[in-house]
């Protein structure tokens, strides 16, 4: 007993001491070469010793900021920043002094998701990641030093993370293949429109489905999620058999040397798997609250497939948590929907569309043009970057007559034995290569069957002879659609259903 209270002195005394002799500390994110929001006031902090103040100056206005570290060492400050430029400094001055150089002032976007987000420029060992299809040319101007990255790496972690280990880095020949496909076009495009420095946060794991990247309490507060809860509850507390039984199949999946012994085993649900709901949230998003962003993109859904149904309210309350830790309720938020693949039901892209018709401030980029029905990753992200980016530069960058995307239907009329449907996004309705197709349509029986199609004006007339009392039209219903219904700017129709009848995920939770 008096070695253990001993102990505990010394380990007190030890952490008092550490405290007192503290020096000013910067989360990694706040780092040489990063690029803080234009015009804004962005949110600035660290750690120091209790009450120490830390005094912040900065060599783009000759406005002082200052920060009082609380109880627990952490500080917070905020600094308003100028127009778009740089490079300039900031400097925290305490006990110690620390300057932060090389710092760009542009715009900062947050990408997040799963495996396409994820997906590199470059190939890597990884035989999912095979590289963007359009390699060879893109390496030949891939000196940007104003579009610059910081990678949040893969963390589980049981409760919010005060910070991670990673560095920004510059767009260079030499950097290039590790940044984010997806986000590196999309930024690309925003640059070269604009001549503003981006930034982009890329916290991204692949095969990860939604519940991970979201808060506890929110899936705590909402009875549409307490099934994943209680389902990982359940996990865990089979885990530990689960997992010898994993242990077993992979020594025996490694011992097999023949040409037929499949796929290695999969890892069960355990407390340090990437599908356990919120850990990803804690290990990977809370470290960058509060970091000042202009909005978020988005590419996942994959994960959340066989449980599309529950994705309609699930994606909005990601969402909604993202904008209410960042205390910035209208922050833009724009999303891909999933693209044509043999495993992805047409079910999550319903639930796409129905979170962007239900979400404001959000954006959908259609991808039924750029599937591969055996390869869940696509290759052509550029197609990808510039369709999330016609959102951004329409909403936030003053592009107002650039059209943001194809046809998103938005209603339906019933004229005799045909449906007449309304679209957003109508101008210029064409059929790509020949007559519409993918098609169909039901009467009250809710059967559903092949159905013909024109256009009329900036609508659609859709029928089948065999139909006489139609109710209901749904357009690309199916995991590998190829669909040709196009606007005026070359961009694809989003798949849609006008009925609110049963679906095959309704119930699965």
């Amino acid at each position: 007993m008096k070695n253990r209270i001993k102990f505990l002195t010394v380990l007190v005394t030890t952490f008092l001491s550490s405290l007192l002799h503290a020096q000013i500390k910067l989360p990694a994110i706040i780092s040489d070469h990063m690029i803080l929001q234009q015009n804004a006031k962005v949110a600035i902090w660290g750690w120091a010793s209790p009450g120490e103040t830390i005094t912040i100056t900065n060599s783009w206005n000759p406005k002082t900021a200052k920060a009082t570290a609380d109880a627990a060492g952490k500080w917070l400050s905020y600094i308003n920043t100028t127009k778009a430029g740089g490079p300039y400094t900031l400097k925290f001055t305490g006990k110690n002094t620390i300057e932060v150089k090389d710092i760009l002032l542009g715009e900062v976007w947050l990408a997040s998701g799963q495996s396409n987000m994820e997906f590199f420029i470059g190939k890597t060992p990884n035989p999912s990641y095979t590289g963007v299809s359009n390699y060879e040319e893109l390496m030949k101007d891939a000196e940007h030093p104003d579009i610059r990255t910081i990678d949040v790496p893969n963390k589980v972690a049981d409760e919010p993370q005060p910070d991670f280990k990673g560095d920004w880095k510059l767009c260079t020949a030499k950097t290039i293949d590790t940044f984010s496909a997806v986000a590196y076009f999309f930024a690309r495009e925003i640059n070269k429109a604009t001549g503003y420095p981006v930034g982009i946060i890329n916290a991204t794991w692949g095969g990860t489905p939604a519940e991970a990247w979201t808060k506890k309490e929110v899936l705590q507060g909402n009875t549409n999620f307490v099934p994943i809860l209680e389902r990982y509850k359940k996990a865990l507390e089979v885990f530990p058999a689960e997992n010898e039984n994993y242990r077993q199949a992979v020594a025996k999946w490694k011992a097999d040397t023949s040409t037929t012994k499949g796929a290695a085993p999969r890892a069960p649900m355990g407390p340090t798997h990437n599908h356990s709901p919120s850990k990803l949230y804690n290990g990977m998003i809370a470290p960058v609250v509060p970091y000042t962003l202009k909005g978020a993109i988005w590419y996942q859904g994959e994960s959340n497939a066989e449980r599309a149904y529950q994705y309609r309210k699930l994606f909005p309350a990601l969402i909604n948590n993202w904008r209410d830790d960042w205390k910035a309720p209208k922050m833009p938020f724009y999303f891909v929907q999933i693209s044509p693949h043999r495993s992805q039901n047409p079910e999550i892209r319903d639930a796409q569309l129905f979170a962007y018709r239900t979400t404001p401030n959000t954006g959908i980029a259609v991808t039924t043009d750029n599937g591969d029905s055996l390869d869940i990753h696509p290759r052509n992200k550029e197609l990808v970057g510039k369709r999330l980016s016609l959102w951004a530069l329409h909403n936030e960058y003053g592009r107002k007559n650039m059209v943001t995307s194809g046809p998103l239907y938005k209603s339906m009329k019933i004229e005799g034995d045909k449906i007449r449907i309304s679209f957003d996004f109508d101008k210029g309705l064409t059929a790509k290569g020949g007559n519409l197709t993918e098609f169909t349509i039901a009467g009250e029986d809710q059967a559903f069957v092949p159905a013909q199609a024109k256009i009329e004006g900036n609508t659609l007339v859709v029928w089948s002879d065999a139909i006489k009392n139609p109710q209901a039209v749904r357009f690309s219903w199916r995991n590998i659609p190829k669909p040709n219904l196009y606007n005026a700017a070359g961009l694809p129709a989003s798949p849609f259903r006008t009925d609110n009848w049963q679906l095959t995920t309704q119930g699965k939770n």
